[in-house]
C-alpha cells in the first residue's frame, strides 16, 4: 500500500466515524493508536506515513515482529502501534 493511500485509509476512518455520528471515546477504540498520540512521537503526518508504509512492508518481507501481541490484525496497524510505544527510530541524514 502507497504512503498516500495509507494517509487516506486514516482520514477517510476519521471523516466516517464524524458522520455517523460516534462519539470521541468510540472514534479512539476505532482507531488504535490514536493520530495525536503517534504525532507527538513522529513530527508530521507525512513523515508517520512514510515510516508507516516502510515498517509494514518490512514486517511482511522479512516475517520480523518486535512485539509479542499486538491489538491490530494487519502489518500496518502493527508498524502503527510500533511507532506508539517507540520501537521504530529514524535516522536523520
Amino acid at each position: 500500500m502507497s504512503s498516500f493511500r495509507l494517509l487516506l485509509e486514516l482520514e477517510k476512518n476519521m471523516l466516517y466515524a464524524k458522520y455517523r455520528g460516534y462519539n470521541k471515546r468510540m472514534v479512539n477504540n476505532m482507531i488504535y493508536p490514536s493520530i495525536d498520540k503517534l504525532l507527538n512521537v513522529v513530527g508530521s503526518k507525512f513523515l508517520l506515513v512514510n515510516i508507516v508504509s516502510k515498517r509494514a512492508k518490512q514486517m511482511e518481507d522479512a516475517d520480523y515482529y518486535q512485539l509479542s501481541e499486538y491489538k491490530s490484525h494487519k502489518n500496518i496497524g502493527k508498524a502503527l502501534e510500533e511507532v506508539s510505544k517507540g520501537l521504530v527510530h529514524i535516522k536523520e541524514k
